[in-house]
């Protein structure tokens, strides 16, 4: 009976300790509730009970009391992202992609400073980018392709030096590419292709050692193809075609060794490195690849 009474009186504790774990602060509740209404709530796929705590809603991940991740992509959410989700301080992961979100990337998402991972790629959001990043010192991926983003990549895009991941294209971005982008030393992926990008493009990339792929394809781009592309030993996608770039000379000897996508507009020079690369001269790549895949 003792031991029966015990029991008892630790599942109750348990689920109480378990039910405060899972509270957060009446600010963070308030900010989902008014993301939810601001997106159409009522019509998302998966809806999120608001009688309900917090910790039962879809894509809300929380720790430590605090939101962490949201993460609602493809569950048909409309309307705008509202600027009050710069209250949730906490977040590391807002992933809305694959949804048809309208209306500017308020500014305020600047401001989430912990946050890693933004991902809004597939929707319909339109504006310019946020134009300070001086305190997304820990992003790591910024996805936001197939939107309707407009105006230029703001030179303080560098502050988020930790970026690994920087895909923007098939958007009506404008302007020149801003030199500061030769400091994002991790990129991985930097993917500009299909905006209205124009000028030449003044700063090598020798110092981004980390890229594997590199589009910068149908925008106007004109000059001679920058300095240091042809050194990025770990360059697997090269795509440059659709611009007015005057010399592909820099091009000429290529380093790396993984090179399975290469894109201009000199044929031949495609034609060299699609023999080099495809006839048995390329070597295994042993290397992890981040991917963007679901």
């Amino acid at each position: 009976m003792t031991y029966k009474l015990l029991s008892l009186t630790f599942a109750f504790l348990l689920c109480i300790q378990t039910t405060v774990m899972a509270q957060v602060s009446e600010t963070e509740k308030s900010t989902l509730i008014d993301f939810y209404h601001a997106t159409e709530g009522n019509s998302w796929t998966t809806k999120w009970d608001l009688k309900a705590p917090v910790s039962n809603w879809y894509g809300v991940e929380i720790i430590d009391n605090h939101v962490v991740g949201l993460i609602l992509y493809e569950n048909n959410l409309v309307g705008v992202i509202p600027p009050s989700i710069k209250a949730l301080k906490r977040l590391e992961v807002l992933d809305l992609a694959l949804n048809t979100l309208q209306g500017e990337l308020p500014a305020e998402v600047a401001a989430l400073s912990q946050l890693k991972v933004l991902r809004l790629e597939m929707n319909g959001i339109t504006g310019r980018l946020p134009e300070n990043f001086s305190a997304m010192v820990n992003l790591e991926e910024l996805v936001a392709f197939e939107n309707n983003l407009e105006g230029g990549i703001p030179e303080t895009i560098a502050k988020a030096g930790k970026l690994r991941i920087l895909n923007l294209s098939h958007n009506q971005l404008t302007g020149k590419l801003p030199t500061s982008i030769a400091n994002l030393t991790q990129l991985k992926k930097l993917d500009l292709s299909d905006n209205l990008l124009e000028g030449q493009i003044s700063f090598s990339f020798g110092r981004m050692q980390e890229l594997t792929e590199l589009s910068l394809a149908s925008n106007n781009f004109t000059g001679i193809v920058p300095m240091g592309v042809a050194t990025l030993t770990e360059l697997q996608t090269l795509q440059l075609q659709g611009n007015s770039f005057s010399s592909f000379e820099t091009l000429q000897n290529m380093k790396s060794a993984y090179i399975d996508d290469f894109e201009t507009d000199d044929l031949n020079l495609n034609l060299k490195h699609k023999k080099m690369f495809d006839g048995g001269y390329r070597m295994a790549s042993t290397k992890f690849e981040d991917g963007n895949d679901r």
